[in-house]
Parts: structure tokens; sequence; C-alpha cells
């Protein structure tokens, strides 16, 4: 047992330790609030207040139903949600439901509706299914929310001209030419002032500009709009709040079960993968804020639905619109700087103090502005960046129909037709496999791209019986799926085809493919990823025969007895080196993997990057940095970056050291390639890297006072400067010159943040990382480079053993690294 925790049986003894006649030493804990998140739960609440409004406006239900859900949201769903930093409310993504649904069942029903679905929502939360709710597709809800946004905007169009908008899309697109011949000029300058403040306040360029964009355009345009009508005395509709005493409540619901019930689904199903899609939105702008790491805790998504859930039951209880998370008011939350469901919390007390106080000045807004602050949102809801996305990702077609489906159907029903098309899609693409063939060189090369099953076996049988017999072929699989059928029909074939004197090489960058040769005595069955493991692998106890299938990868699949297999005593029959017609391997162990780790790159990686090198074998190179790392066989450069051939000019060396130049004991090898990577590759940034664990970095720590006798004792002299930036308490025992005894005077340590450092080496690899990055501006090229904003230097710190890589940035503690993050890949 713990020394600082007591044995209960002496709890007796020190209840008491304090004398008995004085207070405890410490008092009650006091509820406090950080000021940061009273100034972001201003600034949401500045946000909120407008949209609340005029989203009430948008779906026909009572205005005082936005103020209900967004102080609701706020402190309910605030409270209880999984998600700290989310603010909940009504949301433009509802809109077209609420709006159907208060016109097919009446305010009163629609509000026994969100009731239901409420309820729903909570028991979704306790079955802790909402993980399940992320398998939609993205493209179905972007389609969804771009439907409503198109929806949003046509019917707030006729408002904004003065009129009235119809029950669809279709109905306010027919009436629409009719509306514009019945222009309300009051409404329309009102309209066209707020979309004009709204589009360029955040745009006000300078000082003047920072200061100002810190309020949020939205309140800006309301409020000039509703000043602008009130001196010059427009006459035009105008916010009506009713007393409070005659606010509707939520009533039994009333009419067709079937349709209660759906209408109970849809509004859960919106509701639900709105807040969701959200919650996770929000853990990405937590997770590239460095200073909120460990203060807030990763979204439980299923408690986000309990809190949803009980927010939707207290909304709709209470006469209030449906809630669900909102992005525009989350992001603006967490860039407001919230460090706690306080900031949330707050906002909606601050609306409800505003519903009570703030009526009188609430009915000075025109609806024409509301209306147009509405139909800019619903604008922004087709986003080009998400129209893209689902471009890149070949499923506009499920994007497209899901739109047309919200506008023109409905949002279930447009959901249920994203949904059918994008099973069908993925069908499609199931189902979809090309194969080719062609000669080269006497060679034949059957390529199948997609996935092998039992519909493309006879494509396959006919384009394999175009292979001559007892020739040389080559089937290259590009895909990461082959069922029973497709897997039989390509073993019976190999196998004829060798009996009558040909040869069969099979590759791919299928897992599982085996890219190794049954010939090779050892029956190697790595994987392509595995010579960076030095071929790690698990051997077979015996190695499979000559001219006979291999055996089955380690994974177990069919796919693993896809070896080469080739005839004795036959043209085309390899060894273990990639040779035809002898050994040719070398004599030792390592000569041996070395030739068969070339052997597999011929075979399976060269042929796909054979155009793109030889494209660069004509261009030349044309690198976009200088990586300079350590020569350490555990740093893969281009692993770690995601790198290709021609990315990187990388110059590795023990220590990753950059020596000064013009010393004495320099290195012109090292400032060589400084000065051609900077003067004649032009490249644009410069990467110093270390890494945990570093060889050099122990030698260093180790090294005994005295002169510097073999070569690695010479070379090791350049890490002192870093030597004594670490541990400036440490006699290094070397003279320094005037210039670094200068630069070693009071610098403060580089960190790692979130962290400390794991022992002295690791945070001399990390001074060291710093360290050279100042004697690389020390050189003449990268010194004129740096000045002319043509060139950057980053430094870097990878730690083998988790895997992750840490960036070097500067604060005002001075220099830290941090973690990189996950970043948005579909950008």
């Amino acid at each position: 047992m713990s020394a600082c925790v007591p044995a209960r049986a002496d709890s007796a003894r020190t209840k008491h330790v304090h004398p008995p006649h004085s207070p405890p030493p410490h008092g009650p804990r006091r509820f406090r609030v950080a000021g940061a998140d009273v100034s972001a739960a201003i600034a949401v609440f500045l946000i909120a207040l407008p949209l609340s409004l005029g989203i009430a406006l948008a779906t026909g239900a009572p205005l005082q139903a936005g103020l209900v859900a967004a102080a609701v949201g706020g402190i309910v769903a605030g409270r209880i949600g999984g998600c700290p930093l989310q603010v909940s409310g009504p949301a433009a993504g509802l809109t077209v439901v609420t709006a159907d649904l208060i016109q097919h069942y009446g305010w009163r029903t629609t509000c026994a509706i969100t009731v239901f679905a409420g309820i729903a929502q909570l028991g979704l939360g306790c079955l802790r299914v909402a993980r399940s709710a992320l398998a939609v597709s993205p493209a179905i809800v972007h389609g969804m929310l771009a439907g409503i946004g198109v929806t949003i905007a046509v019917a707030q169009l006729h408002i904004v001209l003065g009129g009235t908008p119809q029950s669809s899309v279709p109905d306010n697109l027919v009436a629409l030419p009719a509306q514009l011949a019945n222009l309300h000029p009051a409404d329309l300058a009102v309209s066209v002032l707020t979309l004009t403040l709204l589009l360029l306040w955040p745009r006000i360029p300078g000082r003047a500009g920072q200061a100002l964009g810190k309020l949020p355009a939205a309140l800006i345009a309301v409020a000039g709009a509703t000043a602008v009508a009130a001196l010059t005395g427009l006459r035009l509709p105008k916010v009506d709040l009713p007393s409070w005493s005659s606010h509707a409540l939520a009533s039994l619901p009333d009419g067709p079960v079937l349709g209660l019930v759906a209408a109970v689904l849809t509004t859960t199903l919106v509701c639900s993968v709105q807040s969701l899609l959200g919650a996770v939105a929000v853990d990405k702008l937590v997770a590239a804020r460095p200073s909120l790491t460990g203060r807030v805790k990763r979204s439980d998504l299923d408690r986000e639905l309990l809190g949803q859930g009980a927010a939707n039951i207290v909304s709709g209880s209470l006469g209030g619109l449906p809630i669900a998370g909102v992005a525009v008011r989350s992001s603006a939350n967490v860039a407001a700087g919230a460090v706690s469901r306080n900031s949330t919390m707050l906002h909606g007390v601050l609306v409800v103090i505003a519903a009570l106080l703030m009526v009188p000045a609430l009915e000075l807004i025109p609806l024409a502005s509301l209306a147009a602050l509405v139909m800019a949102v619903g604008l922004k809801m087709v986003s080009l960046n998400h129209i893209r996305t689902v471009t890149r990702h070949r499923e506009v077609l499920v994007y497209a129909v899901t739109t047309c489906g919200v506008v023109f159907l409905g949002v279930l029903e447009g959901v249920a037709l994203g949904i059918a098309v994008a099973v069908g899609v993925a069908l499609h693409r199931l189902t979809r496999t090309r194969i080719t063939h062609d000669e080269t060189e006497g060679v034949h090369h059957v390529h199948v791209r997609g996935q092998l099953t039992f519909l493309a076996v006879p494509r396959l049988s006919r384009v394999l019986h175009q292979v001559p017999h007892g020739a040389d072929a080559v089937v290259e699989l590009d895909g990461s799926f082959m069922d029973h059928a497709a897997y039989e029909t390509l073993q019976d074939w190999q196998k004829t085809h060798t009996a009558q004197g040909g040869s069969v090489d099979i590759t791919g960058r299928r897992p599982g493919t085996r890219i190794s040769e049954p010939a090779e005595e050892d029956g190697c069955r790595c994987r392509p990823w595995t010579p960076w493991r030095n071929h790690q692998c698990e051997r077979p106890p015996t190695a499979p025969p000559r001219g006979t299938a291999g055996r089955s990868a380690t994974d177990g699949s069919p796919a693993g007895n896809l070896g080469t297999a080739t005839g004795p005593n036959t043209p085309g029959t390899r060894d273990a080196t990639g040779a035809t017609g002898g050994s040719g391997a070398p004599d030792g162990p390592t000569g041996h993997e070395l030739a068969r780790g070339i052997s597999a790159f011929h075979r399976n990686i060269g042929p796909l990057m054979r155009r793109e090198l030889a494209r660069l074998a004509r261009e030349g190179q044309q690198p976009s940095q200088l990586f300079l790392t350590c020569a350490d066989s555990r740093v893969v450069t281009s692993m770690i970056t995601s790198s290709g051939p021609g990315d990187l000019f990388v110059v590795r060396n023990v220590g990753n050291f950059v020596p000064l130049p013009g010393e004495e004991s320099g290195d012109d090898s090292v400032a060589a390639a400084i000065e051609y990577a900077v003067d004649v590759l032009k490249v644009r940034s410069i990467t110093v890297c270390g890494h945990s664990g570093c060889g050099a970095m122990q030698a260093l720590l180790a090294a005994e006072p005295g002169g510097a006798h073999t070569p690695l004792q010479r070379w090791l002299r350049h890490g002192l400067p870093s030597l004594e930036r670490a541990l400036p308490d440490v006699d290094v025992d070397v003279d320094l010159n005037e210039q670094e005894q200068k630069r070693g005077a009071g610098r403060a340590r580089p960190r790692l943040a979130g962290r400390g450092a794991a022992d002295t080496a690791e945070r001399l690899c990390l001074a060291n990382v710093v360290q050279q990055l100042e004697h690389l501006r020390a050189h003449d090229s990268v010194a004129r480079a740096l000045g002319a904003g043509d060139l950057e230097l980053h430094g870097m710190y990878f730690h083998v053993g988790e895997a992750q890589s840490y960036l070097l940035s500067e604060d005002a503690e001075g220099s830290v690294f941090e973690l990189v993050r996950e970043t948005n890949l579909t950008a």
C-alpha cells in the first residue's frame, strides 16, 4: 500500500490533522467560470441571437421558438452532451424538416414530434449505436445539407423580395417571375444592405479590420440593417414577439400514425446525424489547438446523443424548435478560446436574458434582414469544397441525387435515394473489373484492375486464353479482393500454361499476394512492405518444389497460393536473383537477401513505377525540399514523409549535423549538398530531422574529455554546441568560438509539447535539431535564400518507437516540438 494513502484502520487518527478549533485548511469548492469561457460565450451569443430568429422565421414557427431552442440547446445539451465545446440549438439543416411538419400537422403537434424524437435519441444513446450513424456516406450528408440549403435559399428569396414563400421548391420557382414583377423596394433595400454587410465586414483591411472582425458579421449585418430602417423610417414587416403568456406549448399529436412515426424518425435521423458529425468536426478543431491538449476530452458520441435527446424533450415541451449541433456556432466557440462546456451553457443563459429583457429591441428587426441572413446561410450549405471532395472520390452521382431528391421530394426521400444510389455505386465498383492484354518484347502482360469476382471470370478466362502456348506471361493483379471462382480459374490456367512449357509470373499490390518465387529454396512469403523489416517473416518448414504453386500466404487467403510457377528446365525459369538460366546469386545470406529484394522490386514495384521514373529520367530531378537527417537505418525518409521518387533531396550523416562553414574541422560534403540544393535545385524548404534513440547523441554524451583521435570522434565534435545548448551546466571541454558562447548564454531548452523529455539523450536530440538549424543559417546560400523569402527552414523530431513526428515551432517560452495531428485529407 502506498505510504501516501493511510490505511482504513488509521483513519480515525488521521481525521483531524489541524488544531481542533481552527477552520479546515480548504473551504468548500466554488464554481468558477474561466475568462476565456465568458468571452467565448458572448461571441457565440451574438451569433446565435439573429440566427435563431431567422431560422424560426424560415420554418414558419413562432419566432420565440427559436430563442427557446437556443437557450435549451445551450444549457441542457451543453451540460449533458458528450462534446464539451459543441454548441447546440436551432440548425439550418432542420429548417426544411420543421417547416414541412408545421405545414402538415401544425405547430403544437410539431412540438410533440420534437419530444418523441428526443425520446428516440435517448433510446439510441442507451443502445450505444452512435458510431453506426457515422457509417452514412459523407456524400449523402453533404448532399442532404446542400439540398436543404437550396430549399432555404429559394424560399427566403421571396421574403427578400417582399413576398411570401410557397410550400415547396417547385412552387417557389414557378411563383418567382410574378414575385420579381411585384418587388417591394424597402424590403429589397434592407436585404441588400444586410447581405453587403455580411460579405464585407470580415474583409475590412488593416488593424481596424482585425479589431472590428472580432464582432460577428451576422450581428453587424442585422444590427446595421435595423438601424438604417429605423433612421430612415422605412415601413416594412418586422419581428413580432407575442407575450410569453400566450406562447404555444406542445400538445398530444394529432394525425395518421404512420405519418407521425415517419416524422419522428426523420427528425431523429437529421438531428442525430448532424449532431454526431458536428461533434467529430469539433474534435478536429480542438486537436488543432495544442493549448487544449489534455484539458478537453474527446467527444463521447453516445453521451452526445443522450444530451441531444434530453434537449429536444425539453425544447419540444417548452414550445421550441428541434435542436441539433450547429457547425457555425461550434467553430466560433472553439475559435473564441473556449476551454470547457461552461461557455456553451453561459451562452444559453445569455439567450434567456435577451429573450426576457430585450424584446423591444428585437421587435425593431426587419423580417427582410433576417430572411437575407438565413438565405446566405443556406447558400453556404452548398459548399464548393464538398463538391470538389466528392468529385475527387468519384461520388458526385450520390451527392447530386441526394441533393435533387431533398430539393424536389423531401429530406427523408432524398436521403433514401442517396443511400440507394450509394449502394448501387458500391456494387458497380465491386463488379467492375478491367482486364487488358498486351505484348512487350515477347512477354505477354495481362493486367487486371479492380476486384476479381465470379462475375469477371468469363472475361478473365477469355483474355488468359489469348496468351500463346509456351510463351512467357506476367499477370498483374491491381486489386484488393479475389473470390474462390476467380482464384480457381487463374490457378487452373497457370498450371495448364506451365505444363505446356510456358512461364507465369503473377504480381500485384493485393494484401496476401505472394511476391517471391516458389523456385527459391527458402520459400519466403514476404509482402511488398516487408523489405523495410529486413524480411523478418515467418518461413515455411519446407520450400515448395519447382513447377508447383506455392503454399498459402501467411494470412491464409487463397490468393496467397498464386506465386510464380515455371516448368523445370523451361525457358523463362528464374532463380532467386531474377536472372534467367543460372543461379547467379551471391553466396552469403546478405547478398541473397539483397538479390531477393531487387527481384521483388523488378517484379512488383518496378512495373508500377516505370512510367514515373521514366518521366523523372527525362525531366531531371526537381525536389521540393532538402531533407537532412541521421544515417540511422530506422529512419526511412520516404515512409515518414509519404514522399516518392523526386520529392526529397536527402543528405544523411551520423547525427544529422550541419558543420559551420569555414571551420577547420568543417565538412565540405554537407556544405556542397546544401549549396547544390539551394542554388541549383532551388528547393523551397530545408528540414533537419532528428530521431529518438540516436546513437550519435548517446556517443556524444558518453564521450570522455580529451582530444579526438578517430574519424567518428572528430565528426562528433560538430555536436558539442548542441551539447552546450542542452546541458549548459556540463563542461564539454571544448573551445567554442565567441559567437557560439554568446548564443549559448540564456537560451531555453527545446522541449516537446504535452510531455517532458524521456531522458537526457532525447533532450540532446531536440537541442541538436535547433542547433543545426542555426548552423544552416550561417551558410551563405541559405542566408541569401532566406533573405529573399525563397526558403523556409523546418525542424523535425521522429520518435521511432511511437512512429510519431513532431514539428518545431516557437512560442513565448522558446522552441517547442508539437505533435503533427491528423489533417483533412479530403481538402
